[in-house]
């Protein structure tokens, strides 16, 4: 467990070693295994060079979206024993923490389809979990890659667009911008899903 850990980490520090290949591979990596997400060193090579803040943006967001598709076809292709050989790997539970998580994203599928693609994509909430999932549960593919482009775009282009107009001043705060434009947008979800209700008690 340790090892793994340590593993992970040091994998997170080559990346960042490697520049903007590394920002790539890391976005690219991180849609379907277990590495540290990409906004570290987005970070970094944004507060590093402004003026092309969001060119990293879009490459983060184009490999972030490839990988996602990587990560739709291990969910067709190997199913459900995939799903729990990656996702049980960092816990003591094992495969029992894996199925929680399977067991959590059917349940937001159901309820919200590609709003729920679009939500991890955007959130800190594991997004690699959702790319296999989606494969698994078979998913729309076209719908998966349009919600998957969205989110990881919003969110890469928002960390960008903030640090070219804050820089320093904001760059300890990014995650905290983050939490609060997904509580925002968990407030529009339930809005729109009590309306949804509404609606369909009036038909």
């Amino acid at each position: 467990m340790e090892f793994l850990h340590n593993l992970i980490h040091n994998i997170g520090h080559y990346f960042n070693s490697l520049g903007t290949i590394g920002l790539c591979l890391n976005s690219f990596i991180e849609s379907f295994f277990l590495v540290p997400p990409p906004d570290i060193i987005l970070i970094g090579m944004d507060l590093k060079s402004p003026n092309l803040a969001l060119y990293y943006a879009l490459l983060c967001t184009i490999a972030s979206v490839v990988g996602a598709i990587v990560g739709y076809g291990i969910g067709i292709w190997f199913g459900r024993p995939a799903f729990d050989w990656i996702f049980s790997g960092l816990h003591k539970k094992g495969n029992d923490k894996a199925k929680q998580y399977f067991d959590k994203v059917e349940i937001l599928y159901d309820k919200w389809g590609a709003w729920a693609v679009f939500f991890s994509a955007f959130t800190p909430i594991p997004y690699k979990v959702f790319t296999i999932a989606s494969g698994i549960l078979k998913m729309n593919f076209l719908g998966f890659v349009l919600a998957s482009f969205i989110g990881r775009g919003a969110r890469f282009f928002l960390i960008s667009i903030i640090l070219m107009l804050f820089g320093e001043k904001i760059k300890n705060n990014i995650e905290l911008v983050i939490v609060l434009c997904t509580l925002l947008m968990v407030l529009f979800f339930i809005v729109l899903y009590k309306k949804r209700r509404s609606l369909m008690k009036i038909k």
